[in-house]
This record gives structure tokens, C-alpha cells and sequence, in this order.
């Protein structure tokens, strides 16, 4: 089973680059509304900057968010919002959300699904068949001479459940409540991850392909580009072929 993010998938590299800021920065603001603007005493905030740096993120735009949400002089606040329903062959789909405005984030959600060959249901529909998790990854490029095995024992040693491999990450699950201290323990053994999160991760997986599997990355490209939509955690599986024919 794979988790590795949509939107580490492909191209759109300037764009994606910008939305990913975008989201990030409003992650950054909603932290340190939530938990104050000290990353050292904010483990939320401390992350969420730390992936913004990952994917080389200005200083200025982090600091910004932060002064922003001290200051918040523009009296904005958003709220954190799950949208669940169904994509093309039946795949589940959750949808992350950080809006100042309900009304137009639920259209636009909506609105994605509908368009797409998909349906958004009601709280609960499909959440069942997630479990949340915290997830570490690790780009194995970085260390090239690292063995699985080794990293399995530190992690494991550190607090975590399980390793993942890919061919291009080290993907370590842990408890969501787990997440900070083997993130912690780790980088005192010097691993860097290029991004840390707590995330909803599927119980089983569903293999999709042709006119289905063309829907569902329209969808999951349409959800991407939208400011409010922060994640999107799916159970489907696309093959590397059929990614190649999809383009």
C-alpha cells in the first residue's frame, strides 16, 4: 500500500508550486491562531513550517502567515472541514479543508464531484474505511546508502508502526498522537523528512484504470487547484502503466 501524497505525483511544477504555498501558508496562519506563534511550543506550527520549507517555501511568505495570525488584523479565521464522498468506480474520498466561508467551500466541493462522475455524501459515508495515522517520509535519494531493515529497527525503536517503501520515499506510519516524539527521536538521528503530517490513510486500496482512472485524476487535479481544498485522502490505486497512458 502506497501513501504517498497526490501531490508529489506530477507536473503543473510551477502552479502546483504556488497552490502548495498557498495551502501552507494557510495552514501556518490556522496553527498559530490555534496554538500560538511559537514553533517550539507549537508542534502543529513547527511542522507545518517545516513542510513549507521542504518545498522551499520564503521566509517571508512563513513569516507573514505568522504575523498575520498574531496580529489578525483582517478579523479572517478558518475552520477545518472534512467533505466525504464517492469518485468514478465507487472510490472513496475525503476532502480537507481550510475555509473563512462554509457556504462557497461546500459548493465548490460539491460542484467537483458532480462534474466528474463522483457524489458527495454525508459525514461518516466513507471515513470507515480510513484510519488516521501520522506519516513521516523520508526521500531515499538523500540516502542512498540506507538499509531498510536498519531504518525499520530506529523507527520502530523511535515509536513507530510500520515502513513503507517506494521506490522513491521511506514513508513511516506511527500513531497520530505518536507523531512529534518519533519525529523528534529521529532527527536527533539525523534524518530529515520532506514532509510530516498527520493524514487519513485507507484500509484497503482499489485498483482503478481507464475511463475511471482519466475521471478520477481530472478530479483530483480540479480539487488541488482549489485554494480551500488542503488534502484529499483516496483509496484508489492507479498502476504505473496506466499513469503513463493517462499522461
Amino acid at each position: 500500500m502506497k501513501f504517498k501524497l497526490f501531490k508529489e505525483r506530477k507536473g503543473k511544477a510551477d502552479q502546483a508550486k504556488n497552490n502548495q504555498w498557498v495551502k501552507l501558508s494557510r495552514e501556518i496562519y490556522m496553527q498559530a491562531r490555534k496554538g500560538g506563534p511559537n514553533p517550539e511550543a507549537n508542534f502543529g506550527l513547527k511542522t507545518a513550517i517545516a513542510n513549507a520549507r521542504a518545498i522551499k517555501m520564503p521566509a517571508d511568505n512563513i513569516e507573514r502567515a505568522i504575523k498575520k495570525a498574531s496580529g489578525n488584523t483582517d478579523n479572517v479565521d478558518y475552520e477545518e472541514i472534512y467533505y466525504e464522498g464517492y469518485g468514478p468506480g465507487g472510490v472513496a474520498i475525503m476532502v480537507k479543508c481550510l475555509t473563512d466561508n462554509r457556504n462557497r467551500t461546500a459548493a465548490d466541493v460539491r460542484a467537483i464531484f458532480n462534474k466528474r462522475g463522483g457524489n458527495m455524501g454525508e459525514s461518516g459515508c466513507v471515513s470507515y474505511m480510513f484510519d488516521e495515522k501520522g506519516l513521516l517520509v523520508i526521500d531515499r535519494e538523500k540516502y542512498e546508502d540506507l538499509d531498510e531493515d536498519t531504518l525499520l529497527l530506529q523507527a520502530v525503536e523511535a515509536g513507530a508502526e510500520d515502513l513503507v517503501t517506494t521506490d522513491e520515499t521511506f514513508e513511516l506510519v506511527t500513531h497520530p498522537h505518536e507523531l512529534e516524539k518519533v519525529k523528534s527521536a529521529l532527527e536527533a538521528e539525523n534524518f530529515e523528512f520532506s514532509s510530516a503530517e498527520v493524514r487519513w490513510v485507507p484500509q484497503n486500496t482499489v485498483d482503478v484504470e481507464g475511463e475511471n482512472a482519466e475521471k478520477l485524476m481530472k478530479m483530483m487535479d480540479a480539487f488541488e487547484d482549489n485554494d480551500d481544498v488542503q488534502d484529499v485522502y483516496s483509496n484508489f490505486e492507479i498502476s504505473a502503466e496506466e499513469m503513463n497512458r493517462i499522461g
